[in-house]
């Protein structure tokens, strides 16, 4: 089989006589063998191994991703951040660590960043909300005399 992982600047690892892929989406891990039928699923963010003929395991961390199957022998996987590695145990305890935080970060940043597009929203509707004595004049339409009513 054929192995390419890839992320959005680079072709991480590429492997042409892979026997056996293992890897991980958020229903657990699972494997692959040779003349498996076409799959596709999101990876979670783990360690994808794989042994290729001579029987050498290899192993990538990866941080998230698509992982596809096509035609039983084509194995891509597309990931926003991968670091290849033999040492199974290091890439576990730091690297999958490192990726863990880093998706927390951007996860607090994106709920921190709706929160002040909400909050400026409501600030918008308090400023022009038409109740409000001495409110913004409101625009109505080209039928009121200069499109504006105080």
């Amino acid at each position: 089989m054929n192995l390419t992982v890839s992320t959005p600047l680079a072709i991480v690892t590429k492997a042409d006589n892979v026997v056996h892929v293992r890897a991980e989406d958020d229903t657990g891990a699972f494997g692959i063998l040779h003349g498996h039928a076409d799959f596709l699923t999101a990876l979670a963010i783990s360690v994808v191994s794989w042994r290729d003929k001579s029987g050498a395991e290899h192993h990538i961390a990866v941080r998230g991703g698509m992982f596809a199957v096509s035609g039983g022998n084509t194995i891509t996987i597309a990931t926003r951040e991968a670091v290849a590695d033999d040492d199974l145990h290091r890439l576990e305890a730091e690297v999958l660590a490192s990726f863990q935080r880093r998706n927390e970060e951007e996860v607090t940043a994106h709920t921190d960043a709706q929160r002040l597009y909400l909050a400026a929203i409501r600030q918008i509707y308090r400023f022009l909300r038409p109740d409000r004595p001495g409110s913004a004049p409101r625009l109505v339409g080209p039928a009121t005399q200069g499109g504006l009513e105080s």
